[in-house]
């Protein structure tokens, strides 16, 4: 199990409600959440071989803000 962290501009409830279908569509996403009182408002995912390009493509499509964090 990967676990990716992205920094999004997910930041009210109620975007994650229209998020949600879009990661839905990801396959090999096991569980995932959003931090919205975190300033980089953190999505992280767990998931099964997903590239994290394919999260930041699917989330921009959206309408989302979604760069990858890295160490």
């Amino acid at each position: 199990m990967d676990i990716l962290i992205f920094k999004t501009n997910i930041t009210h409830p109620a975007h994650l409600s229209l998020v949600k279908p879009h990661i839905q569509k990801i396959s090999g996403v096991q569980r995932w959440n959003v931090d919205i009182q975190d300033c980089d408002h953190v999505l992280r995912i767990e998931a099964r071989e997903v590239s994290p390009r394919s999260v930041e493509t699917v989330l921009q499509s959206a309408g989302y803000y979604c760069e990858e964090l890295t160490d």
